[in-house]
C-alpha cells in the first residue's frame, strides 16, 4: 500500500510539473537510429526494478541471485547494471547493439521519455545534443499521450 501511495504522489508531482497541457502537447519527434549513444559515454546508472531483475534473469537462464552477483551493483538502495570495466558503456552493448534488447530494462525501454528530458523545451533540446534520434528529420511525431504514458511507466518502475 505504501508503494502505491508513493506512485500516486509521484504521478501528481509529474502532472503538476506538466500543468494541464504539457509544452509538448503537439507531440515530439523521436526515432531510434540504433547509434548506441544512449548506452555509452558519461557515467550514469541503469536502475533495475524487481520486474527488470526477473526478466533479465530469465533471459540469461540464471537465478535472480546469480544475475545480481554477475551483472549488478548496489547503489542508493537499488540494483543497477554494471558498466564495462574499461568505460562507462553498458555491459550489454556489443557493436553498438543491445544484446538483451527483448529483455532490456524499463529505463531503457522508455528512453527518451524521462521526466528530466520533458520538464522544459530546453531540457529536450539538451537531450537532443546527446541523442541523434531526438528531433530527427525523418522521425515520426510521437503523440503527447504516448509520451506521458512512457514517462509515467519510467517513474513507476523507479518506485517498484
Amino acid at each position: 500500500m505504501g508503494s502505491q501511495m508513493d506512485k500516486n504522489t509521484h504521478r501528481r508531482v509529474y502532472m503538476d510539473t506538466l500543468n494541464t497541457e504539457p509544452w509538448f502537447a503537439e507531440g515530439l519527434r523521436f526515432q531510434c537510429t540504433g547509434c548506441g549513444k544512449c548506452c555509452t559515454g558519461s557515467p550514469g546508472y541503469v536502475f533495475l526494478s524487481k520486474s527488470d531483475l526477473a526478466n533479465l534473469s530469465t533471459h540469461f537462464a540464471l537465478t535472480e541471485e546469480e544475475f545480481i552477483k554477475k551483472y549488478t551493483r548496489y547503489i542508493d538502495g537499488q540494483y543497477a547494471l554494471l558498466d564495462r570495466p574499461d568505460s562507462y558503456d553498458c555491459t550489454f552493448l556489443k557493436d553498438n547493439r543491445c544484446t538483451v534488447y527483448e529483455a532490456r530494462p524499463v529505463q531503457c525501454r522508455t528512453f527518451p521519455w524521462w521526466i528530466h528530458h520533458l520538464r522544459e523545451p530546453s531540457e529536450w533540446e539538451d537531450a537532443a545534443k546527446r541523442c541523434e534520434g531526438i528531433n530527427h528529420p525523418e522521425a515520426p511525431l510521437i503523440p503527447s499521450l504516448h509520451i506521458q504514458e512512457q514517462c509515467l511507466t519510467y517513474l513507476d518502475n523507479l518506485l517498484e
